[in-house]
C-alpha cells in the first residue's frame, strides 16, 4: 500500500523529461553523441592540440609512415596528415552544419506555409518541389560554378538547395495534421492570426521532427560534400575536407595506405555517431513510444 501511495503522490514527468530519459538510456545514441562531440572538439581545437601547419610541405619527408613526429604519417608533398585530418574535419563539419541549417530554414518555412495554406497553393508548391527533385544535382552544381566560379560558399548553396526539399515535405505533412487539432481550431476561433499560431503551436509541436531530421541531415550533407570532392567540385586548396583527403588517399592506397585509412576512419565514425544519435532522438521523441 505504501508503494502504491508513493507512486500516486510522485509528480509525473513532463514529456520533455520522459524523452530525455529515453535518450539517456539509449547507449548507442549516447555513445554516438559523445564520439561526435569528441571528434568535433578535436577538429576545431586542432590548432592548439597539434600546432602543425597543414599546408607546410617537406618533400624530403614525403609519404612517411606514422611516427612520433608525424602520428598519422605524411602525404605525397610531405604535409603532416594529422594536421590535415583535423583541418579536413573542420571543413566537413562546417559544410554539414551550415548546409543543414540552410536546408532547415528553407524547408521548414516552405513546408509550414504550404501545409497551412492548403488547396491550390499547397498543390502548386508541391509540384514545384517535384520539379526540383527532377533536376540532376551534379548538373546544378556545375551550372552554379560556371556562373559564379569556384567559390566555397557555393557548396552550401548547392547542398541547401537540394536537401530542403525532403524537409519541406515532412513539415508540410505534419502541418496538415496539426492544423486539424483542437488547440489550433480553438486559437482560430479566438481570433489569433496565422503568425501567432505558427509561433505558439506549430513550431513547438514540430520541434521534435525538425531535431530528428536535422541530426540525420548532417551526415547526408557531409556525404554530398565528399561526393563533390570525388568529382573535383569540392573545396579547393589550400583548404581540404575529409572527402578530399579520402579521394587523394585512394590514389596512393597501395603505396601509402595511411592516407586513406585515417580520414576514412574519422569520416566513418562521425557518420555512424550522427546516425546513432538521430535514431535515438527519433525513438525518444516519438509520442507513440511509451516507457519500457
Amino acid at each position: 500500500m505504501a508503494d502504491t501511495r508513493d507512486m500516486l503522490s510522485a509528480p509525473s514527468l513532463s514529456p520533455r523529461a520522459q524523452a530525455w530519459g529515453r535518450l539517456r538510456r539509449n547507449k548507442a545514441a549516447v555513445a554516438g553523441a559523445v564520439g561526435v562531440c569528441v571528434l568535433m572538439a578535436a577538429c576545431f581545437l586542432g590548432g592548439f592540440l597539434w600546432p602543425q601547419d597543414p599546408a607546410a610541405q617537406e618533400l624530403s619527408n614525403a609519404l612517411s609512415s606514422p611516427s612520433l613526429s608525424h602520428p598519422l604519417g605524411t602525404d605525397a608533398l610531405g604535409r603532416d596528415m594529422l594536421a590535415r585530418v583535423l583541418q579536413g574535419g573542420r571543413v566537413s563539419f562546417a559544410v554539414g552544419l551550415l548546409g543543414t541549417a540552410v536546408s532547415l530554414v528553407i524547408g521548414v518555412f516552405y513546408g509550414m506555409f504550404s501545409g497551412w495554406r492548403g488547396g491550390r497553393t499547397d498543390a502548386l508548391m508541391m509540384r514545384l518541389i517535384d520539379i526540383a527533385y527532377a533536376l540532376p544535382f551534379t548538373l546544378f552544381v556545375m551550372l552554379l560554378m560556371v556562373v559564379f566560379g569556384r567559390q566555397f560558399w557555393l557548396i552550401f548553396v548547392a547542398i541547401g538547395a537540394v536537401q530542403w526539399l525532403t524537409m519541406a515535405r515532412i513539415v508540410r505533412g505534419e502541418t496538415l495534421a496539426l492544423k486539424q487539432r483542437s488547440f489550433v481550431e480553438a486559437s482560430r476561433v479566438l481570433g489569433q492570426n496565422g503568425r501567432g499560431i505558427f509561433k505558439k503551436h506549430l513550431l513547438p509541436n514540430l520541434a521534435g521532427t525538425i531535431a530528428i531530421y536535422a541530426t540525420l541531415t548532417v551526415p547526408t550533407v557531409m556525404l554530398l560534400e565528399a561526393f563533390l570532392s570525388f568529382l573535383g567540385l569540392g573545396v579547393q586548396a589550400p583548404l581540404t575536407s575529409w572527402g578530399d583527403l579520402i579521394k587523394d588517399g585512394a590514389v596512393l592506397m597501395e603505396e601509402a595506405p595511411w592516407l586513406l585509412i585515417f580520414p576514412s576512419l574519422a569520416f566513418s565514425l562521425t557518420l555512424l555517431g550522427l546516425n546513432f544519435l538521430g535514431d535515438g532522438l527519433r525513438d525518444a521523441l516519438d509520442p507513440r513510444r511509451g516507457e519500457k
